[in-house]
């Protein structure tokens, strides 16, 4: 997960560099709100600590859904992206008929990583693409879809998830991407952006102000002011800040790396991220992260972690209220 976190960011620096030489975005000149963050500019009191606790990747297995709908049922979480492509998503689009109020975004994917558990495109047009390997599956790694497919065709694919989505019910709250694809080569970038501000359903884009770019530069992240000049064009609301939760080789010691995470977040809007999934020799033998994944599916409901979060005086929002808020503001 933190490996996600580090091409998101090394990708838009790439990202920023390539379209500063030629940038027509549909709003060179986005609205300006008042605020020291996006919190602030969103209407919430000063210095809150506002996040989302976001499920990715539901719908690739029926573990997945089984974790993440009791935690939207219950509110202990605020949003989840869904995988079109995967096999469980008509299961979760089936559940979401009866919740349109639950914020529900599009994890769209242009891999199919695993060894043993596969899924291909959504668009009949690219079956047997070269966005598919010789099996007829989405590439395994990020790398062979930058090596292989034309941005034409990773714009195809994604709108026809869109259109799939809401073939199927859902109006999705955000869009996102698995395994960072869609920032690993500009022009990827670039329509992933433009579609965005075309369906007005926002991205998972950080607002790169100079404190998070000192810090990032801290870190070892070659942050520029291009990739500042790049970020400050985009032109519908933006995070403050996007991490995950932390793994660790214990229950106990995954819950406390969360509340150190928790306790040094600076205020603004924070997206944290993980992937719930219900336990079964079935997941094990999808992924060996299944540990991570099965301890990610009863965090949120942990009374310890709760009344954390309640005593840190934690505000929540999702993207749809983000949007609302926004519209307001405008």
């Amino acid at each position: 997960m933190k490996t996600f976190l580090k091409l998101f960011i090394i990708s838009f620096i790439y990202l920023s560099c390539e379209t500063n030489k030629n940038n027509d975005n549909k709003n060179p000149n986005p609205i300006k709100l008042k605020g020291a963050n996006w919190a602030e500019k969103l209407g919430y009191p000063k210095q809150s600590k506002v996040i989302i606790l976001h499920a990715d990747d539901i719908g690739m297995c029926s573990e997945a859904n089984e974790a993440v709908i009791p935690y939207l049922l219950k509110d202990q979480i605020q949003s989840a992206s869904v995988m079109v492509p995967c096999p469980w998503f008509n299961d979760f689009a089936d559940w979401y008929k009866n919740n349109p109020d639950k914020d529900i975004g599009l994890h769209l994917t242009l891999t199919s990583e695993w060894k043993l558990y596969r899924w291909g495109p959504v668009s009949n047009e690219l079956i047997n693409s070269n966005l598919t390997d010789s099996e007829g599956y989405l590439w395994r790694r990020v790398e062979d879809v930058v090596s292989r497919v034309s941005v034409n065709d990773i714009e195809k694919e994604i709108r026809a998830q869109i259109s799939r989505a809401r073939q199927l019910g859902i109006e999705p709250g955000h869009i996102d991407t698995h395994m960072g694809t869609l920032y690993s080569k500009v022009e990827y970038a670039e329509m992933f952006f433009n579609i965005a501000m075309e369906y007005n359903i926002p991205a998972n884009v950080i607002e790169f102000t100079p404190e998070l770019v000192k810090k990032f530069k801290k870190q070892g992240y070659p942050i520029t002011d291009q990739l500042v000049e790049s970020a400050s064009k985009y032109t519908l609301p933006k995070i403050d800040n996007m991490v995950p939760v932390p793994n660790a080789d214990s229950y106990n010691k995954k819950k406390e790396h969360f509340y150190n995470l928790i306790r040094n977040l600076e205020s603004g809007i924070t997206e944290i991220y993980f992937h719930p999934s219900i336990e079964s020799n079935g997941l094990k033998k999808i992924t060996n992260s299944w540990q991570q994944r099965v301890w990610e599916a009863k965090m949120f409901s942990d009374p310890d972690v709760i009344n954390f979060l309640n005593n840190e005086g934690i505000l929540f929002t999702n993207w749809k209220e983000m949007m609302k808020r926004y519209k307001d503001q405008i």
